[in-house]
């Protein structure tokens, strides 16, 4: 069988992510020629950089696999003209017939991914240049690498076909093919996991591996496969793909060969989730970043301290597990830059290239703690025809009592985060957007704060404001470019940066992506520990309070005094909210999670899927502040009708994507998903 290796525009890092020079173009017509070629140290390694280039992109936040972040509630495109496609799959508008393209269905890029690492692993030890220990290393990344694009599709698709630790068989009838099962899936992918992780150095620049750091940051760690097991396990444990809250949506799913789809519900699996997460903390190698700079307040170190996670590079961040540079994609123009560009103000006042469109969704402003008690302000919404409600919010008394309001104003606000008191004056703030964590400033700029840096593409500072008025820096337009939502995310922004300059200052943007962080790994921990078959009410809370101790917040049991966590079934009642313990803290975590990973390779999006909550969720109006008004006070107004575009919309259906019409037609007896 004719095989072609190509070296694709992607180093793996170092070498990963970055850009070749030309293509590797070997045909190998038979054996010996496959023998002779990966017996050379270059041939090995490029063939390993072209398994590498399969990774998803996560990390862009409009399209590709990142766009998911656009199907969640989490956000809101702030303008209609420039949507993506997963933009309307949010609106429902997508069905089997019509997703071809590869952006929302990289089926067939993730087998070809695949077959390719099957190949690599299958053919590595021909290698006679180098070290055992290195190819031993290296075919252990594949093996990861492989288990990850299973990953990847499961969470999309749930069980797929596995070809297990061999090649595609090439001969099998199209209509012999079905899926697995949930436990045979994320079976092959930890098995594969547990064969990798003994092979894999702790680091990429271990004795005995022979590579430098700088020219390999990124490639894959022990770390790295015992992060992704926790996170496979975690899904494995929740709802979705053990036992479904007891809805019975997938229970009747059987596949060609007569075996369930998907398994009754087993609490074991969340002990099994516990010990993988558990396994990476044990290592001691990864610790949440943390700054101290001297004469800066606790919130202003919390802020920053949150901010570099993305701007840290690899020898001095020492909690991202796995992650990579921030891929060139989309405007060239704009290049590494382009989050940056989709989510800064339109209008030329104050970012150059701004569009306006990646912004937050006020469900996400709401959802981060209060810096004073650190407790959230949001306990719940009440609802308007059977939906969420966003301007009818459930608010915790004990918030309201140190200045929570959703109906007041605070004068002479003095903004602290990424900003100057020279040139940054007091202005009146509304309520809702003072005394927030550091988290809350690191990821948002609220309309009638200052833009976070001294000069803008206008030249002097410049406050961000939002309505249908000349003195705006981001008026309201109905067919031009401006916010629409209130809030602009600026996670990926770093402060000082003027954007007046499109190449100084988009296209010289870098950042890391997080592929995998401890933070996640304390988060999953806490959340198995509290799912677990032997409740573990105060580990969940140490690992919790870990994370938010990062954002400067006291722990949960001194916010919340009035809640028995430790009581799995007793209920506790906060303003008016009656949950029992486990309740409590299971929402607790969950809304750690929405704060933490804010538009963070769409972890939201994937956490509402598996904990089967989308439903109630995402079916909502599209609810902003009142950017219509004429001016700031009114423009809090929380309303519906201003946003431009169709509402959320999210069936029973939704919670796995379905099979094309295509790939169906190929694989004539294969089990499309429910719904379909």
């Amino acid at each position: 069988m004719k095989k072609t290796l190509y070296s694709i525009g992607i180093l793996v890092l170092g070498i990963l992510l970055g850009g070749c020079d030309k293509f590797f173009d070997i045909n190998l017509e038979d054996q010996a020629t496959l023998d002779d070629t990966m017996a050379r140290s270059s041939a090995v390694i490029r063939y390993l950089a072209h398994c590498y280039s399969y990774i998803p992109r996560d990390e862009n936040v409009r399209d590709y696999e990142g766009g998911v972040v656009l199907r969640s509630d989490e956000s809101l495109v702030a303008k209609s003209q420039y949507e993506t496609y997963w933009y309307k799959v949010r609106r429902g508008e997508y069905s089997a017939e019509g997703i071809s393209a590869e952006h929302v269905n990289p089926w067939k890029r993730f087998y070809e991914g695949i077959n390719e690492c099957t190949t690599f692993i299958e053919n590595v030890d021909k290698d006679k240049e180098d070290s055992p220990v290195l190819v031993a290393h290296m075919k252990a990344e594949a093996r990861f690498l492989r288990a990850y694009y299973y990953f990847v599709l499961f969470r999309q698709w749930g069980p797929v076909v596995v070809w297990g630790d061999k090649a595609a068989d090439q001969d099998v009838r199209s209509e012999d093919l079905d899926r697995a099962t949930v436990d045979e899936t994320v079976g092959f992918i930890v098995e594969e996991l547990d064969k990798a992780i003994p092979d894999l150095g702790y680091e990429v620049d271990d004795e005995g591996l022979g590579m430098t750091l700088a020219a390999n940051k990124g490639r894959i760690t022990k770390g790295a496969a015992m992060a992704l097991k926790a996170r496979v396990l975690l899904y494995a444990a929740s709802p979705l793909y053990n036992g479904q809250n007891g809805a019975g949506i997938y229970s009747g799913m059987t596949n060609r060969e007569g075996k369930r789809i998907f398994p009754d519900y087993d609490a074991t699996k969340w002990d099994k989730a516990a010990t993988a997460a558990l396994d990476v903390i044990n290592l001691q190698r990864y610790e949440l970043t943390k700054v101290n700079v001297a004469g800066q307040s606790a919130i202003q170190n919390a802020a920053a301290s949150y901010q570099t996670v993305w701007f840290r590079t690899w020898d001095t961040n020492r909690e991202i597990i796995w992650g990579w540079w921030f891929r060139s994609w989309g405007d060239e123009s704009l290049g590494n830059g382009c989050d940056v560009a989709y989510a800064a103000p339109a209008g030329g006042k104050i970012a150059l290239a701004g569009y306006s469109l990646t912004s937050p969704s006020l469900k996400l402003v709401d959802a981060y703690p209060m810096w004073e008690n650190g407790r959230y302000p949001v306990l719940d919404y009440e609802k308007t025809g059977g939906m969420y409600d966003y301007s009818r919010p459930v608010v915790d008394p004990a918030c309201e009592n140190i200045g929570y309001k959703t109906n007041d104003w605070v004068n002479n606000y003095q903004q602290e985060i990424d900003v100057d008191p020279s040139w940054a004056k007091p202005f009146k703030a509304h309520a809702t957007t003072v005394g927030r964590d550091g988290r809350f400033y690191a990821n948002f700029v609220p309309n009638g704060f200052w833009w976070p840096s001294k000069v803008t593409a206008s030249g002097g500072p410049l406050r961000f404001t939002c309505y249908n008025n000349a003195e705006c820096t981001s008026r309201y337009s109905e067919v031009d470019a401006c916010n629409r939502v209130g809030y602009v995310w600026r996670r990926l922004y770093k402060a000082g940066n003027p954007l007046k300059d499109l190449t100084a200052d988009y296209q010289s943007m870098r950042y890391v992506f997080p592929a995998f962080r401890i933070a996640e790994i304390y988060l999953i921990y806490a959340e198995a520990c509290n799912e677990k078959t032997s409740r573990n009410a105060s580990e969940a809370i140490r690992y919790i309070d870990m994370v938010r101790d990062r954002a400067g917040l006291c722990g949960l049991r001194q916010a919340y005094p009035d809640i028995d966590f430790d009581s799995a079934e007793g209920v506790s009642t906060v303003g008016g909210v009656s949950r029992t313990g486990r309740e409590w803290l299971r929402w607790m975590i969950r809304q750690e999670r929405m704060c933490e990973f804010a538009m963070e390779g769409g972890q939201r999006h994937y956490d509402a899927l598996r904990w089967m909550v989308a439903v109630d969720e995402y079916n909502t109006a599209n609810w902003t502040l009142h950017v219509k008004a004429d001016n700031y006070e009114d423009s809090y107004t929380r309303v519906s009708t201003d946003y431009i575009g169709g509402r959320s919309v999210f069936a029973e259906r939704d919670y796995l994507f379905p099979f094309s019409y295509t790939q169906m037609a190929e694989m004539t007896n294969f089990t499309q998903n429910y719904g379909w």
